[in-house]
């Protein structure tokens, strides 16, 4: 693949940034560096009609109440369907990765040609994965009657396949020898991936198992603590001396200058590092200057000289400038974040950690996750760091099967009534209904957390429809973060989904109708299918995760 086009002088753009630019009908324009670089040249008038919006990926980890009519603030203020959004991202990556392709073999390659992989963190819940699953269909890669064309690949998942592949003699951090990660771990050998992007870190653990497959040791962890946090430090310091008011105010009224701001800080972030003496200088562009003075009745040097802290100053060449040791400060709370979240998953069985991801390639990183683990854990860190994932997912894609057991991150039932049973029982759940004696909202657990469960795995339970007319059964799915629950209506299980099973026409039976539900918790997405045991069909049933 050709590297990006655009970007920022001093650079490699390996990977292009998650900007979507929207034409003001709402029809898309560009995305990536491309569309940076657009609306960074468009009048300033002219680009608050444009709809642009950045880093909405995250967007999907911490709407809790994520659904299909989820929203997304543009830069301009203006609301957008995240939906649709996500849709013109992976269209995008669709037609350029198939472009490519023909370019590259000289064919004209079909989307059917192709089996489209989708990465997404270890740590997202089952809503974002069936969200980016749609988004996908959205957008041409599969559709739900061929839905095996899309595969969910978890990010730490897929970086360590690759790690496992890749030679000594190629990873940093690692000596001369000659011979892959794989050929010197041994069956029960464990290691630790480390996935630091742009918003999450992902912390997964890995066990060799016989054959060469890989077993998760514990449910993947981890946090929003990427780089984008870090960022988050530098905005709160310009917030402290200049004003939180006015900086939502040059945001919302000079959002290409903010644009603008942020790139010079990305490039002063990437170079900061653990051994630096020198200040760095951050530009400030004219817009947020003038804005200022207009505002606040002062100039920017002003207000650094209110603020009276040595270690910001305003320099000659009209630039904050910036020490070491507090361009240090500012990356402190995100990685004693990291490094401890990383002790704290540690155990003496571990013999690698494979740092990788966008963020992995920040020395500051890599010295604080040496300094946090043991002398006898090896920190490899693969070249070109940010591209570990997405050469993972290729490896991924041809072999799903890769990571044969996985652990659950949560307990995942249905509400029943079973026999009340008074030593066990509260009194409040008793029902009574004839002359049975019943106990209410009992959690049927399908798996619970903690547990694992191989890839292939079924767990099945049978319902029957009230009517013989009946054509679709619906049944509340319930999820807890606990393993030990007992009623579904206990202060931290809620319901997550919805089942719903649509019954084929048949012709009457004598007997009851069973139908059959099997769950499948072992894959990277939650999967359900249904067999009709009275006449041997197929039913058609899906959990909606929104519902």
């Amino acid at each position: 693949m050709r590297k990006w086009s655009g970007g920022d002088p001093g650079v490699t753009n390996q990977k292009t940034p998650t900007i979507v630019l929207l034409r003001p009908s709402g029809e898309f324009h560009s995305f990536g560096f491309e569309a940076r670089d657009f609306y960074h040249d468009l009048d300033a008038n002219e680009a608050k009609k444009w709809i642009f919006l950045d880093r909405f990926k995250m967007a999907l980890h911490s709407d809790q109440n994520l659904n299909k009519l989820t929203q997304l603030e543009s830069a301009n203020g203006r609301l957008v369907p995240a939906l649709q959004v996500f849709a013109h991202a992976l269209k995008f990556f669709k037609d350029h990765a198939l472009q490519e392709l023909s370019d590259e073999l000289g064919t004209n390659m079909r989307i059917n040609d192709v089996r489209w992989v989708v990465t997404v963190p270890a740590i997202w819940r089952p809503q974002a994965k069936q969200f980016m699953r749609q988004a996908a269909y959205q957008a041409g890669l599969a559709t739900e009657n061929f839905p095996e064309q899309l595969v969910i690949a978890l990010e730490p998942e897929a970086a360590s396949i690759f790690c496992r592949k890749s030679r000594y003699s190629q990873l940093s951090g690692a000596s001369s020898e000659d011979m892959t990660v794989e050929d010197t771990l041994t069956v029960g050998s464990q290691y630790m991936v480390v996935d630091c992007g742009g918003g999450t870190v992902d912390v997964t653990i890995h066990e060799v198992l016989s054959g060469g497959g890989l077993k998760e040791v514990e449910a993947a962890s981890g946090d929003v603590m990427g780089s984008v946090a870090v960022d988050q430090q530098f905005e709160n310091l310009l917030r402290k001396i200049f004003g939180g008011k006015f900086i939502e105010n040059f945001q919302r009224k000079r959002p290409i200058g903010w644009v603008d701001m942020m790139i010079a800080w990305e490039s002063r972030k990437r170079s900061t590092g653990p051994d630096r003496v020198s200040p760095l200088n951050v530009a400030l562009p004219f817009s947020f200057i003038d804005l200022h003075r207009k505002v606040r009745g002062f100039t920017v040097e002003t207000s650094l000289r209110n603020f009276a802290d040595q270690n910001i100053k305003w320099s000659a060449q009209g630039m904050l400038r910036i020490s070491s040791a507090l361009m240090r400060d500012l990356f402190t709370p995100t990685l004693e974040a990291i490094a401890a979240h990383v002790s704290a998953h540690m155990n003496d069985r571990i013999s690698h950690l494979f740092l990788v991801g966008g963020f992995a390639e920040s020395r500051m990183l890599q010295k604080a996750i040496r300094f946090s683990v043991a002398e006898h854990v090896r920190v490899i860190i693969p070249p070109d760091a940010s591209l570990t994932i997405l050469k993972g997912a290729v490896l991924f894609g041809l072999d799903p099967t890769a990571v044969r057991m996985r652990t659950s991150h949560m307990t995942y039932g249905v509400g029943i009534l079973n026999k009340y049973i008074t030593s066990i029982h509260p009194v409040k759940k008793k029902l009574i209904r004839g002359s049975s004696v019943w106990c209410k909202d009992v959690f049927d657990a399908y798996v619970r957390g903690g547990e694992t469960v191989a890839l292939g795995d079924v767990v099945q339970r049978s319902y029957a429809p009230v009517r013989s007319d009946q054509s679709e059964i619906v049944i509340n799915f319930y999820s807890c973060p606990r393993a030990n629950v007992n009623f579904i209506d206990e202060e931290d299980v809620i319901k997550c989904a919805t089942l719903r099973i649509q019954l084929p026409k048949t012709v009457a039976v004598t007997s009851r109708r069973e139908l059959r539900i099997s769950m499948m918790f072992g894959d990277t997405e939650i999967k359900i299918d249904c067999l009709d045991v009275s006449t041997g069909s197929r039913a058609d049933a899906r959990a909606d995760f929104f519902a």
